[in-house]
């Protein structure tokens, strides 16, 4: 496990979840959550390898309406939240099955009756992009670099530019923001889209990793990329978090689960190491969160 290839093993989970992780702090940090997440990989996986497999239209293409996909379903879950004013937890909690839901009539439709679709590499084996979704750069796995690159792009963007001001005031204290001119309601609008992009990356990366797609695809990975993102720091609340401790928590997740196949315990011990973690995590983050607000215990 402490070798070269050891850690690289232990990175590839961690690097799959903390795209996502990502994706939920800065749209945890706005005061909103995305629980469909986990659901719009298997469904963007779908997408993404029907057309391949199905349509047989080239890698570029599938891409391209992967994403467009996963912006429509972002934009709708943020237009759903922001015209009706029901909690993201909700609305997203809905999605969450709907495009479960979809995932398997769809997979059920392209493969005749299977819920899983197989032969997509074969369906762009001649394809000049894929070196950038798939396999190794001097022996790193591209979704490390992946990785690295979305996390670097959104902590620069939170400590460094004026949007990020606005992600933060928009969690904070939305009220005083938009009086304060902050565009709240697009600054929300396109972190949802965000997220659905990290979900949708993560579902390219994934199928063209694997050569197949299935409806199973990123089950609780919703709440694992929550999860890494609270023990990263980010409140519940909203207003306050940061990038880079999701970043880290999702190393976390990696260095367990990897790390448990290489003792005797339980695999099954894993799902009480998320649940014991979360909950330390609430109670530490509500903690400082008081003491920085001057509130008693």
């Amino acid at each position: 496990m402490f070798t070269v290839a050891g850690f690289i093993n232990v990175m590839s989970p961690a690097a799959q979840l903390g795209i996502l992780a990502v994706g939920a702090a800065l749209l945890m940090i706005a005061g909103e959550f995305d629980l469909s997440i986990g659901s719009m990989v298997a469904f963007a996986g779908l997408v993404f390898g029907a057309i391949l497999v199905v349509w047989q239209a080239p890698l570029a293409v599938a891409i391209l309406i992967t994403f467009a996909f996963a912006i429509s379903i972002g934009a709708l879950n943020a237009q759903i939240v922001l015209k009706t004013g029901l909690p993201s937890f909700i609305v997203t909690l809905a999605l969450l099955f709907i495009l479960r839901g979809m995932s398997l009539v769809g997979l059920k439709w392209a493969t005749g009756g299977s819920t899983q679709l197989r032969g997509v590499r074969e369906s762009v084996a001649d394809s000049g992009l894929l070196p950038l979704f798939s396999g190794d750069v001097y022996g790193v796995p591209v979704e490390l670099l992946w990785f690295a690159a979305v996390t670097a792009v959104a902590a620069f963007i939170l400590a460094q530019t004026r949007f990020g001001n606005w992600i933060l005031a928009s969690g904070g204290d939305a009220n005083a923001a938009r009086n304060s001119g902050v565009p709240v309601a697009d600054v929300k609008a396109i972190l949802f889209i965000v997220t659905a992009c990290c979900a949708a990356l993560v579902a390219i990366l994934t199928v063209l990793d694997s050569g197949s797609t299935d409806a199973r695809r990123g089950f609780q990975k919703e709440f694992e990329a929550i999860i890494a993102a609270v023990i990263g720091g980010c409140l519940l609340t909203g207003g306050f978090g940061s990038v880079i401790g999701a970043f880290f928590g999702s190393i976390i997740f990696g260095l367990v689960v990897i790390g448990l196949t290489y003792t005797r315990i339980d695999q099954d011990w894993y799902q009480v190491f998320l649940g014991a973690m979360l909950l330390m995590a609430v109670l530490f983050n509500n903690f400082v969160r008081k003491r920085v607000a001057g509130e008693k215990a």
